[in-house]
């Protein structure tokens, strides 16, 4: 490729991420899948590391995130607030794990420790307490500066007015505002009902109904959020990272009970591969596991690349597939009498949208697959295919399926 072809396709994607960016932290509604976006990313900085000469200002690796949008007042965040690298294979993870140790100068006999948590997919926050009140919400916006959320956050019930113990006289908590499936899916039918707009997923679901003009909307609505990091704080809290979840947890923040501190690349992704097993069963969406340095130390000497830390890297799951159990088959008659059957599902996020019903095509198809009520199943959808079984995962068929 000629630096003019390359000139080219980096506008052209500078152009396109601006876009997603914009409908998906803007407007909570994206027009594309994670991992299509995740592609374009991608290629934007393959082709930034071949040909560096050419990294635009307007570059998509400099920028997190979206600006302030209109109707809400702004928040100039005390510490940045910055988006995370991907990683994708078992590769990735190891080389991310290598890298850190070559900065850092530590030996293979060194220990490495790294926690893993599940990437909740929300809506990020930072939230301000001062003498151990709340006096300010905003969300993440570009990085830099994000929306004053601090009205709608008080009558949500998502977060603690007031934390419990001794805080440190200034801390901002950062972390994932989420609504779960079971509150998204009865979210919707109240707004169906009502003739009022649909979501797609619950991640737009927990944007929107923060971003409210009227907080009694917002107080209408059941919002969660998991606290996973830190932003000012006029006083250390902990020497670790695992130690601080601890202490948020201690002054009445949710953490994840998933989250796990590990020594080695293998237990890393032995922790990955059991949160994506878990993944359909847990209520809410995750969209991969997040990789950080325990050690507030290493982490300050690691410090940021760009728009990310060095010390973190979220290990993104596939997103057209994901686990789930098929709770019931029905018969669907078409408008020429055709039968199909159709799988009911326990709900689940597939490629950003909540899936509940899957063809199965045929009796043959069951056959063939040997589908049965009760299964756990692989379903993908891709773009707007009709969700589909892909397979039985037959290893975890419960003795009573049918």
């Amino acid at each position: 490729m000629s630096e003019a072809e390359a000139s080219a396709e980096l506008a052209s994607l500078a152009g396109a991420i601006a876009f997603h960016d914009a409908r998906y932290h803007g407007d909570d509604a994206p027009v594309i899948s994670d991992a299509d976006y995740d592609a374009l990313v991608a290629r934007n900085r393959a082709l930034e590391s071949a040909f560096p000469g050419l990294v635009r200002t307007d570059s998509p690796s400099l920028r997190v995130g979206t600006p302030v949008a209109s109707g809400f007042g702004k928040v100039r965040h005390a510490k940045p607030m910055l988006s995370l690298n991907n990683g994708f294979t078992d590769e990735d993870i190891a080389d991310f794990a290598a890298r850190i140790r070559r900065f850092l100068s530590l030996s293979d006999e060194d220990e490495l420790a790294l926690t893993a948590e599940p990437k909740i997919d929300g809506l990020s926050l930072s939230l301000r307490y001062e003498g151990g009140r709340l006096v300010q919400a905003a969300t993440r916006g570009d990085g830099a500066e994000g929306e004053d959320v601090t009205a709608n956050i008080r009558v949500a019930g998502a977060a603690p007015l007031e934390l419990a113990g001794t805080p440190p006289r200034v801390l901002e908590v950062r972390g994932e505002l989420y609504m779960d499936r079971a509150d998204f899916l009865a979210l919707n039918e109240a707004q169906d009902a009502a003739d009022s707009k649909i979501f797609a997923n619950p991640r737009n679901a927990a944007a929107g109904s923060l971003r409210q003009k009227d907080p009694a909307v917002t107080a209408s609505r059941r919002l969660r959020f998991f606290a996973y990091s830190l932003g000012e704080a006029s006083a250390p809290l902990a020497a670790t990272h695992m130690e601080s979840l601890a202490a948020l947890g201690a002054m009445g923040f949710s953490i994840n009970p998933l989250s796990r501190r590990c020594t080695d690349v293998a237990s890393l992704l032995d922790t990955y591969a059991g949160i994506g097993a878990a993944r359909a069963d847990l209520g809410y969406d995750i969209d991969g596991v997040v990789y950080k340095v325990d050690r507030h130390d290493y982490q300050e000497r690691l410090g940021q690349v760009a728009r990310a830390p060095r010390w973190a890297l979220a290990h993104k799951f596939p997103a057209e597939q994901a686990e789930t159990t098929l709770n019931d088959i029905d018969i669907q008659v078409g408008r020429t009498g055709a039968l199909t059957p159709v799988a009911r599902l326990a709900p689940v996020t597939v490629g950003g949208v909540v899936v509940s019903n899957a063809t199965l095509h045929n009796e043959d198809e069951i056959r063939r697959k040997d589908i049965r009520i009760g299964d756990r199943v692989v379903i993908q959808r891709a773009g707007d295919v009709i969700p589909q079984v892909v397979r039985v995962i037959t290893e975890q068929r419960p003795a009573d399926s049918t």
